[in-house]
């Protein structure tokens, strides 16, 4: 069992930056593919980025230039960098957990965890 806890949501002006932590429970951390999700009011939840290994990352082209996924295996925690926010960011986002994986999964039913979520808010 993995337990996620997000952080580092808020509100912040377009053209700003945030960054949001995710830290995870256990003692295997580094063997999981780790993503970032978004859900938006009235939207469907939305992949934003993912991070299996250390350094094979992919993005949703709506983010690719802006943001950056990261992980510290020795703090289990995964990282989602945001900058040149815009107000169509705005969303609760969510970290996730895969325990298989071949490539960074992209698709919500490959994750076996979840986190709370958090508020990010971009105001123009």
């Amino acid at each position: 069992q993995v337990q996620l806890v997000e952080s580092g949501g808020g509100l912040v002006q377009a053209g700003g930056s945030l960054r949001l932590s995710c830290a995870a429970s256990g003692r295997t951390f580094s063997r999981y593919a780790m993503g970032w999700f978004r859900q938006a009011p009235g939207k469907e939840r939305e992949f934003v980025a993912a991070i299996s290994g250390i350094i094979s990352t992919y993005y949703v082209d709506s983010v690719k230039g802006r943001f950056t996924i990261s992980r510290d295996n020795a703090k289990n925690t995964v990282y989602l960098q945001m900058n040149s926010l815009k107000p169509e960011d705005t969303a609760v986002y969510y970290c996730a957990a895969a325990a298989t994986w071949k490539t960074p999964p992209q698709k919500g039913h490959e994750y076996d965890y979840w986190g709370q979520g958090t508020q990010v808010t971009v105001s123009s």
